[in-house]
């Protein structure tokens, strides 16, 4: 016993770092203030499956950053906070983010347009202007802060996890709920079980919800078992999809939970964006069923 104990602690003792790790640590060793990032360099070091998904979610994660903060600010008014960041990127390594905006602010091709306490890293500025009129943020911005409300929902067509196909035809002259999420996102964690108990509350007046998630799409290690399980879990009723670039780029979504409440006759009336009481959530059903 005392030898397989032994065995257990050395073995523990010299795992090797999961590969977001080892890409987080050569990030933060190697990032220098005005330098781009040498993908090729990245590409060369980082050879493994493993290693190559977590390179590429940082990397798009550095043109992603901006947008997320820009909407945060627009739909609450304030700056987000680097935990706040964090859960919309699935990044849960202590400094994680911190690091990862010392890459994205080191890369001169993208303009310098926060600013930041030196002490705890914490954002304390934006400069808005800026970095909407740089042509490769400029638009994704745009889409993301304007308002859908009051215009005819887009189209959109998905494939459930059960391989089913989910799309905007089944759900004709019915009030629906889009809802983006992505699996174990606090604040999507936070807002699936008012979303369930209002879904048993309004669907036998005809009220439907399609949850739109985005592990796919934002590369996120998760997969349809993982999906399923907390489907189970949380007593979902309602279809299950995979969100689409296309469905992503249409309905300007950037931030998790986003949802938009669509009417009989297929005219967005409501739009929010995070964790919201069950009152408003339960307020914007109701102004979908008028």
């Amino acid at each position: 016993m005392r030898a397989w104990i032994a065995a257990f602690l050395v073995a523990a003792l010299f795992q090797q770092p999961d590969a977001e790790t080892r890409v987080l640590d050569h990030l933060k060793a190697n990032v220098k203030s005005g330098q781009p990032l040498d993908v090729s360099q990245l590409n060369q070091t980082f050879k493994k499956p493993d290693e190559q998904k977590a390179v590429q979610r940082f990397l798009n994660s550095f043109f992603r950053i901006p947008v997320v903060i820009i909407e945060f600010q627009k739909r609450t008014g304030r700056i987000p906070t680097l935990r706040e960041l964090s859960e919309q990127f699935d990044f849960k390594i202590p400094g994680e983010m911190d690091v990862v905006l010392r890459a994205m602010e080191a890369d001169p091709r993208i303009p310098r347009f926060l600013t930041r306490n030196p002490a705890t890293g914490e954002i304390t500025r934006v400069d808005e202007a800026r970095i909407k009129a740089d042509p490769k943020f400029g638009p994704a911005i745009e889409r993301s802060v304007a308002s859908l409300e009051k215009q005819v929902a887009p189209n959109f067509a998905m494939v459930s996890i059960a391989k089913l196909p989910v799309n905007t035809a089944q759900l004709r002259g019915q009030p629906y709920l889009i809802y983006f999420w992505f699996s174990n996102c606090p604040p999507c964690v936070q807002t699936t079980p008012t979303l369930v108990r209002l879904f048993q509350k309004y669907s036998p007046k005809g009220f439907q919800i399609v949850a739109a998630n985005g592990d796919n799409l934002l590369g996120l290690p998760y997969t349809d078992l993982v999906r399923a399980d907390h489907i189970r879990k949380q007593g979902i009723r309602f279809p299950v999809g995979h969100v689409t670039p296309v469905m992503q780029q249409t309905f300007g979504v950037t931030f998790f939970p986003s949802m938009f409440f669509v009417n009989r006759q297929g005219v967005i009336v409501k739009h929010l964006v995070g964790p919201q009481s069950e009152d408003i959530l339960d307020t914007a059903i109701r102004d979908s069923l008028k």
